[in-house]
C-alpha cells in the first residue's frame, strides 16, 4: 500500500489575521474553517491549507477535548507549493505584483531526462515569511 494524495498542507505562521488575509484576499483562497487565535484552513483543489499559530498548537489537548489532535508545530519558514500552468504563473506574477507582493524568484528548471524544457516556477513570502511557490505540475513529471 501507498498514500493516494496529500490531504492537507501545513505552514505556522506568527500573524494569524495577516495569514488570514493573504491566503484568502491575495490568493483567493476559500476559507473552510476558524479557530480565533489557532488556526484557519482554506480549500485548495482537491486539498486544504492549514495554517496554524505556532505557538497554539504545540500545547496539548485538554483530557476532555471533542479533538484531541496531538501537539505538533515548529518555528522558522516552511514551504508550500501551487500548482500552476505557464499561463496562470504569468497571471499570478501580474495578480502578486499588482497587490504589492515581491517575486523573489523567477526561473525556469533544466529540463528532465528525455524533455526539451523543464517547467517554470515563481517564488514569493507570505506575511510570516513562508516560501510560496507557484509551479508548472512537470517540473516532477506530473
Amino acid at each position: 500500500m501507498k498514500p493516494a494524495a496529500v490531504l492537507e498542507s501545513a505552514l505556522y505562521v506568527t500573524d494569524l489575521e495577516a495569514a488570514e488575509a493573504f491566503y484568502g484576499d491575495v490568493l483567493g483562497l476559500e476559507r473552510i474553517a476558524k479557530v480565533e487565535g489557532r488556526h484557519v484552513f482554506f480549500r485548495c483543489g482537491q486539498g486544504v491549507v492549514l495554517l496554524f499559530d505556532a505557538g497554539a498548537t504545540m500545547q496539548p489537548p485538554a483530557p476532555d477535548a471533542r479533538l484531541p489532535v496531538p501537539p505538533h508545530g515548529t518555528v522558522g519558514q516552511g514551504h508550500l507549493c501551487f500548482a500552476a500552468s505557464a499561463d496562470e504563473i504569468d497571471a499570478w506574477k501580474s495578480r502578486l505584483e499588482a497587490a504589492g507582493v515581491a517575486i523573489e524568484a523567477d526561473f525556469a528548471w533544466p529540463p528532465r531526462s528525455g524533455e526539451t524544457s523543464g517547467g517554470r516556477s515563481i517564488y514569493i513570502r507570505d506575511p510570516s515569511g513562508n516560501s510560496l511557490e507557484f509551479a508548472e505540475p512537470r517540473i516532477w513529471g506530473l
